[in-house]
């Protein structure tokens, strides 16, 4: 069943052209839980050579997302927060690790820790938290 979840998630995120655009890539989905990943590419920096915070807000919304969906099937962002914790630079890619903290029948607040990797090492760099509802 977890194997038919990862590949529905995949579906889901080959049909968002925008994350497609960016290479996105849905690493671990089951659950309760998602993992996103995204390679980090000069088109993805801002003028001092960070990514973009733009870039990061966008992939814990959609890891974030992915967690509330695991739990609750279609959902949309309600709300969420994030924290930029230390420039993201000098990273291979970025990791958005998300779990569902708490749900109901129509809502889950779930958070997201975005990591930047590079080779085996892996540094915190935002952590961000939200409700995701229910589609109508």
């Amino acid at each position: 069943m977890q194997t038919d979840l990862l590949a529905r998630g995949r579906k889901v995120l080959a049909e968002q052209s925008f994350s497609a655009m960016l290479g996105t890539q849905l690493d671990a989905f089951a659950p309760g839980v998602a993992q996103l990943s995204l390679p980090v590419t000069p088109k993805l920096l801002q003028q001092d050579g960070f990514v973009h915070g733009g870039v990061l807000a966008y992939l814990a919304d959609n890891a974030l997302t992915y967690a509330g969906g695991s739990v609750l099937g279609k959902v949309l962002t309600s709300e969420f927060k994030i924290n930029y914790l230390r420039p993201a630079k000098d990273a291979a890619r970025l990791v958005a690790v998300a779990s569902v903290v708490g749900n109901g029948k129509s809502q889950a607040v779930c958070r997201c820790e975005i990591y930047l990797e590079s080779g085996d090492e892996r540094k915190l760099c935002a952590a961000a938290q939200g409700t995701i509802r229910k589609a109508d």
